[in-house]
């Protein structure tokens, strides 16, 4: 059903694309402390559906689930951010492992083991790797990573060439090359964890099994990666205060 000037309605669009909205959701949640409630991110994602569709000018396919979808992400992640979801102890540790691991990198020249880290927290090897565990689920990136600082341009404006598609210039230009140069000095284990869990969807037991390790250890490794690519892409990403 379409409504006068030719749209679907917004109930035959809720719809016809729910299953992208829990797709996108399931796909975020599953980064997330269990105490994050899917039904919540799904209700932020058909909000961001509903919003594409106001805005979207073509007609409906393949290029409309495409910018739905960065729609429907970023409405979620917007939800994530206004609730406050991440406890601020976590913040603070994320904060505290992502500067050692810069520190610690730009001393020795490579990217440092989980040893040289924790020594330079003044932490014991195990109690560290307690603390990746726990922040395994609180690295994502935020808006407010990319917000203005004073009267400065925002993040996007300034690296992205193409303003009227920013997330797509931005993957083609500095940042996708930065990324995937950080990725290829990550450890070899930690590069590996990556591509089970991002490229081939693996879920931390499975990985797990490939990897001949506990679960919790899949979940150690993977904080670490994520903390080392923070750390190496701080000229886009900068630390919080």
């Amino acid at each position: 059903m379409y409504t006068a000037d030719g749209k679907m309605t917004q109930k035959d669009l809720a719809t016809r694309y729910a299953p992208l909205v829990r797709r996108i959701a399931l796909h975020i949640v599953a980064k997330l402390p269990s105490s994050v409630e899917l039904d919540d991110l799904i209700q932020a994602g058909m909000i961001g559906l509903l919003d594409a569709a106001n805005r979207y000018k073509g007609e409906l396919g393949a290029q409309f689930e495409t910018y739905a979808s960065q729609r429907i992400r970023g409405a979620i992640l917007d939800q994530l951010r206004d609730n406050d979801w991440l406890p601020r102890s976590l913040r603070r540790s994320s904060r505290q492992v992502e500067r050692a691991v810069h520190e610690v990198e730009q001393r020795v020249g490579r990217s440092p083991s989980e040893s040289e880290i924790a020594a330079h927290l003044e932490l014991p090897l195990g109690e560290y790797q307690d603390m990746l565990q726990e922040l395994h689920g609180s690295q994502l990136f935020y808006y407010e990573d990319f917000e203005r600082e004073g009267g400065d341009e925002s993040f996007l404006d300034r690296h992205c060439v193409d303003r009227s598609d920013p997330l797509a210039s931005l993957m083609e230009g500095a940042f996708r090359e930065a990324l995937i140069g950080a990725i290829d000095r990550l450890p070899e284990r930690e590069k590996l964890l990556l591509s089970l869990y991002y490229e081939q969807g693996l879920n931390l037991r499975e990985i797990g099994a490939v990897m001949d390790v506990s679960e919790s250890r899949v979940c150690q490794l993977h904080s670490q990666a994520v903390t080392r690519l923070r750390a190496k892409l701080r000229e886009f990403v900068p630390t919080p205060a």
